[in-house]
């Protein structure tokens, strides 16, 4: 088959590909995941956000969660942030939270807390892409349109040995025009879950079952043993590390001290522990704290750095403090459970109950 210099196919091999992902849906699809029953626009916008970079098990109990909650667009447009964040904590990517409470309220100033039913306007709401839009209208609403997550990308760079890394936008086009070619007009719901079924469990990152797959008589890759070549991988890069002190302040009720981290950057609307340079930074607290502990260093990382992270107890003299910070408030170890936390503040602040029972 001729390639062009990205690997695209010049004539696509697409005879019954979609049908044949149909036919394979039928049997072995998954069709009872919480956001498949009683399906509106709603759930899988929600579902589609939270799936992002994470895997569906773990996606399923705080999906579950978080509709218990917000089981309409209007109650989570109503709700504050804190309360979403706090039923987001533990998922990472926390921005995806924000944004799905922005669009939330969107959706009911905009469209009376009805979705939009074109992928341009889907688009235009904060956190929702391309594939993210045609998920919603093809799942929900099972109108065409083309989708492109994670799973997909691999299932159509190894069928059509499209060379390259997704990241690269000469790529990223070709797999959407690939895309867009394979997706039928009818049962497109059926098709897009299909495929998005086919890269989870079939067409896998490792160890891929290429004779349980439908498409793979004609995938290029799998007639040449080069699977493991597609996707391309992300060109490594070594990622920096930072470092940063946490200032655990504790008075003599056994509360704890949280700030309110700004929206923007990283743990962004996410309660956390002060940041400080060095224990003499505890500047902002009336009467001084004095050091009680410093906890083993650990390891948090973000996609793009690791964070090196030093946890300084100090303990206060008195039950009460003045504290310069416009954005902090005395909680008990219990009642910052409740709120959305940054992951590192969650195991301190198990450490610190485990602790105090021991």
């Amino acid at each position: 088959m001729q390639q062009d210099k990205t690997g695209l196919s010049q004539s696509l091999n697409n005879a019954n590909f979609a049908d044949r992902v149909l036919t394979w849906f039928e049997d072995h699809g998954r069709k009872h995941l919480p956001w498949q029953q009683n399906v509106t626009p709603y759930k899988v916008w929600v579902s589609e956000i939270m799936l992002q970079q994470t895997q569906v098990a773990t996606v399923i109990p705080y999906f579950e969660r978080f509709m218990a909650s917000f089981p309409t667009v209007e109650s989570l447009s109503e709700a504050s942030l804190d309360e979403v964040l706090a039923h987001w904590t533990g998922l990472g990517y926390y921005a995806r939270a924000r944004n799905l409470h922005k669009a939330a309220q969107q959706v009911c100033q905009q469209y009376n807390g009805v979705f939009p039913t074109t992928v341009e306007q889907l688009e235009a709401l904060p956190g929702i892409g391309r594939s993210t839009a045609g998920a919603i209208i093809s799942l929900s609403l099972n109108q065409r349109a083309t989708i492109l997550d994670g799973n997909v990308k691999r299932v159509l760079a190894r069928h059509q040995a499209l060379e390259g890394w997704p990241g690269v936008s000469k790529v990223h086009k070709a797999l959407w025009d690939i895309a867009d070619q394979f997706t039928p007009t009818d049962n497109c719901k059926a098709y897009n879950q299909a495929m998005m079924d086919l890269g989870a469990t079939i067409c896998t990152r490792s160890s891929p079952s290429c004779l349980l797959c439908p498409v793979s008589t004609d995938c290029i890759a799998r007639a040449a043993n080069t699977w493991q070549n597609y996707p391309s991988k992300k060109p490594k890069t070594i990622k920096p590390i930072r470092t940063s002190t946490f200032a655990i302040l504790r008075n003599t009720q056994d509360e704890v001290y949280l700030i309110r981290r700004p929206e923007q950057g990283i743990w962004g609307g996410l309660w956390c522990f002060p940041e400080i340079d060095k224990p003499e930074d505890i500047h902002f607290i009336s009467p001084p704290a004095h050091k009680t502990e410093t906890l083993p260093v650990f390891r948090h990382t973000f996609s793009h750095f690791h964070l090196d992270i030093e946890p300084i107890v100090f303990t206060m003299s008195r039950s009460t403090a003045e504290v310069r910070e416009d954005s902090g408030a005395w909680v008990s170890i219990e009642d910052a459970m409740l709120k959305g936390l940054a992951a590192p503040v969650v195991n301190l602040l198990k450490q610190l109950q485990t602790r105090a029972r021991s």
